[in-house]
């Protein structure tokens, strides 16, 4: 079944994650992702666990559903081949400097030369018209700006990254909802555009909105960062034989917590009785609750917090996330034989749409696989395509 972004071209010029991200979830949902990357392939290919070299595990979830074109755009002959590309896309996408972007020959002018009605996307570190425009951005840097490595030091006494290449991520949804706004503005005007979405500026964007607090208001009433999320006793709460995630908010989840625990005057307490009153003394409260979850093993708290229909829920490994019974019946992950790694997992697409499905999915490829497919496609001759990877401005893989 053809997925809702059927017959939409989109040339990924991007590597790591920001944009691969992106441009994962646009494969996902049926559209043709065509990924340049240098002959020696994306960097990211390889990084962590593989069978193959260039096969590396993290590139072969976010390499799904994109065709790969090995063009070295140093090169005027593999430059000129990517024009022709553009002329029959729809979205264009890099995560290169925009100087480095100009000296390739693939910014914004250079594109809509050959395509005045593609989306543009330029998912770089920064917006161009701030000092930091050329300044280089990954995630842990990005992390770093934003405050986040901050906000875990006002709570583990020391400044940390997230375990998770969050920035990237997050990132990669807001230049994904970008281009779809690029493309939905075309569909109803016929133009194409330029988005521009910086890194650091997406991630405060995400940091920042339960943490403005005294900073909403000008002049400041007080300083920014929200007070329960910066209390060292917020945290998956001992158990008397592991751990439990409880979340009581309102002022019922609370009153029956106290109950539950045999604590009922809890309730009236001045400092407890309200939600001004529990934020100003969240630091209290929620040590409080810990010392209340020790009293019972996760199982007994778990059942209970259901039985009074209370926020709770078990602390997870990533390793117990393969058998999650909730995950395991929306059919989460999915399995895939791939040509040379053999069976394969990969996450399945989050969403539902009644309408629309996910496009057909494809396995990653090896570096330059559909070179010269795509290259013939362009109107390229077979005598024109050697020349390309005899000189090194194309490439496929060596067993071709």
């Amino acid at each position: 079944m053809a997925g809702p972004l059927d017959g939409v071209r989109v040339i990924d010029l991007s590597t790591v994650m920001y944009g691969p991200y992106c441009t994962m979830i646009l494969g996902e949902m049926g559209a043709e992702v065509i990924k340049v990357e240098p002959p020696s392939g994306d960097i990211t290919r390889q990084v962590g666990e593989s069978r193959t070299p260039g096969m590396a595990a993290g590139f072969l979830g976010k390499g799904r559903n994109k065709r790969s074109l090995a063009l070295d755009l140093k090169q005027d002959l593999a430059r000129e081949a990517l024009y022709k590309f553009v002329a029959t896309a729809d979205v264009f996408i890099h995560n290169i400097r925009p100087g480095a972007a100009a000296r390739l020959g693939i910014d914004y002018d250079s594109i809509i030369a050959h395509r005045p009605d593609i989306v543009y996307c330029a998912a770089v570190g920064f917006l161009p018209e701030g000092p930091y425009a050329e300044n280089p951005a990954y995630d842990d840097l990005i992390q770093g700006m934003s405050g986040l490595a901050w906000l875990q030091g006002q709570v583990t006494g020391e400044p940390r990254y997230a375990p998770s290449v969050i920035a990237d991520k997050t990132s990669g949804l807001f230049a994904l909802y970008a281009i779809m706004m690029g493309l939905f503005h075309r569909e109803r005007t016929g133009e194409g555009q330029k988005v521009d979405v910086g890194m650091f500026e997406s991630f405060a964007s995400f940091i920042l909105p339960e943490h403005m607090q005294g900073r909403t208001y000008d002049p400041p009433t007080g300083p920014a960062g929200y007070k329960r999320l910066l209390t060292k006793n917020r945290r998956p709460y001992p158990t008397k034989d592991g751990y439990v995630c409880a979340m009581p908010y309102t002022d019922r989840h609370w009153r029956a917590l106290f109950e539950l625990a045999d604590k009922a005057e809890l309730a009236d307490d001045p400092r407890f009785a309200t939600m001004p009153a529990r934020t100003s003394n969240i630091d209290v409260l929620y040590g409080v609750l810990g010392e209340i979850l020790l009293t019972r093993t996760t199982a007994e708290w778990l059942e209970a917090f259901k039985a009074n229909d209370l926020p709770a829920a078990k602390m997870n490994s990533v390793e117990d996330l393969f058998d999650d019974p909730h995950l395991d019946a929306v059919n989460f992950f999915g399995t895939e034989e791939h040509p040379t790694e053999g069976r394969l997992k990969h996450i399945r697409p989050p969403i539902r749409m009644s309408k629309s499905k996910p496009g057909p999915g494809r396995p990653a490829e090896h570096v330059g696989q559909s070179t010269r497919d795509l290259l013939q496609q362009a109107g390229l001759s077979s005598a024109e395509i050697d020349a390309l990877i005899a000189n090194g401005a194309a490439g496929e893989p060596s067993d071709s």
